[in-house]
């Protein structure tokens, strides 16, 4: 209401003092928006001494590319969003979705088949029996390569209808055709923490320990929408590896684009070994207004309200990476590697050596206290712009073409579940073993049983990857 009566008055005002084009209401509407965005900019952007010059706020483009437009040419990392769409990734609310995430393993293998990455808990995908490795070949009769193709793949698989299932024939990890009715949740609970398992001498040879394995999507530290808190998932997941004595410990980044800082800072707390007590992790810079904030983060102990120590006590950690790992996951192998034994597993990070601030609109005193409650009714927009640089302990800095494991390079195996069956964690558990990394796996002896061989070299069937999305890659802060 606020805002129409603004446009209304601006209206009028404009036909007062005689002007011969009324201003459009709906560009009166964006002026506020845009404005806070500009002020809030010149003070928190990083880069906010080489912001354009004679902006201005009466034009016809969206927020959206107003926001754009302020942007300097090497920042590929600040984005912006609806208040709907931030309000959904803080409770971890999809809708409309299969609850799968799916890739294609296209650098190593050369092999266009669309595979199912992930699959969510209780999703619908879930609840059908699909797994990590199936392939998708028909949806509602049409090819794979027809849809993706067209252009059509993401639109009938990201934006299906809810009330009524659509046909899918997959390929399962036997090669076996299976044809499944799936109906779409109108809304889905997403948590970060996907998988906690301890592996022993009965999943690999030759292990005489237990070995823990986190598998964790996402830095968040928000209520979902049930109302539990998401950092749960890394404190119950802590105490499980606790309480079996593990002291070997895999954890799962590799499609981990970030997220809160309050959930790294969290981990990295629960990982870091007693005698990294005090050193820091990480250290942020600002432009020049925000030099005051400057800081340096440090490990502590996790503790409980009695003051029993809950970290744990590692001797060794695996750290498995990808092309999604990105952000908040980058700074958390960034921070740890120069504290404690960190081996870096599979393919090289995204690259994003900075973070965010996040910058809420309407920004009125009356709504604060709502957002300090993770109450978004009145939220229009948020703006993530990049506020800061982050270095570890040590002052090295994460390359913007990100952090490349040595040893430990690999690609993403798409053709096995989680599991020790996996190339990944197979090369982890075998380096606990052994002391060193297996071959990599041959890539002709992997693909042998594809049925799309018609796909492969089609650079027009080649999906979209959920990685280059611009947006992709969060570190966020709330507060300083």
């Amino acid at each position: 209401m606020k805002i129409r009566f603004l446009s209304i008055v601006t209206i009028l005002a404009a036909v007062l003092s005689g002007c011969h084009e009324p201003v459009d209401p709906e560009v009166a509407e964006m002026q506020p928006a845009k404005r806070f965005i500009h002020e809030e900019m010149e003070y928190y952007y990083y880069w906010n001494t080489e912001l354009p010059a004679n902006v201005r706020y009466t034009g016809r483009e969206s927020v959206e590319d107003f926001f754009e437009s302020l942007l300097v040419s090497r920042d590929r990392w600040s984005w912006m969003e609806t208040g709907e769409e931030y309000a959904a990734e803080e409770q971890g609310a999809s809708y409309g979705t299969y609850g799968a995430s799916l890739a294609q393993p296209l650098e190593y293998y050369s092999d266009y088949d669309v595979k199912v990455r992930y699959v969510y808990p209780g999703s619908p995908f879930d609840l059908a029996g699909v797994k990590r490795g199936w392939t998708i070949t028909y949806i509602n009769g049409k090819s794979k390569d027809e849809l993706v193709s067209s252009g059509k793949f993401n639109e009938v698989f990201y934006n299906p209808p809810t009330s009524k299932p659509q046909t899918f024939v997959f390929r399962d990890l036997e090669g076996k055709a299976r044809e499944m009715d799936i109906t779409a949740a109108r809304v889905l609970n997403i948590r970060p923490g996907l998988i906690t398992r301890i592996f022993d001498s009965e999943d690999w040879p030759g292990l005489n320990e237990k070995v823990g394995y986190f598998n964790y999507l996402g830095f968040q530290a928000g209520r979902d929408v049930n109302g539990k808190p998401m950092i749960d998932d890394i404190k119950e997941s802590m105490q499980t590896f606790r309480t079996a004595g593990v002291k070997k410990l895999i954890l799962d980044l590799r499609y981990n684009g970030g997220g809160d800082s309050r959930a790294s800072d969290t981990l990295i707390n629960y990982l870091a070994p007693a005698s990294a007590v005090g050193q820091v992790y990480v250290t942020r810079t600002h432009n020049s207004n925000l030099r005051k904030y400057d800081k340096s983060y440090s490990v502590t102990r996790i503790k409980d309200a009695g003051g029993n120590d809950l970290s744990l006590d590692l001797d060794r950690l695996y750290i498995i990476t990808g092309h999604g790992t990105a952000s908040a996951s980058e700074m958390t192998l960034n921070g740890l590697k120069t504290m404690m034994s960190v081996e870096q597993v599979g393919d090289t990070t995204y690259g994003k050596p900075n973070g965010m601030y996040v910058l809420l609109y309407p920004a009125d005193k009356q709504y604060q206290n709502e957002y300090d409650n993770e109450i978004y009714t009145h939220l229009e927009y948020a703006f993530l712009p990049i506020c800061f640089y982050n270095c570890n302990g040590a002052g090295q800095n994460i390359p913007d073409d990100g952090l490349k494991p040595v040893a430990g390079l690999r690609p993403d195996d798409l053709y096995h579940d989680f599991g020790p069956q996996e190339d990944n964690i197979a090369a982890c558990l075998y380096h606990i073993v052994n002391g060193s990394y297996p071959a990599l796996p041959d890539p002709r002896t992997v693909v042998s049983h594809s049925e799309t061989k018609s796909a492969v070299g089609m650079r027009d069937a080649r999906l979209p990857e959920e990685a280059r999305d611009p947006n992709y890659g969060v570190f966020k802060v709330k507060s300083f």
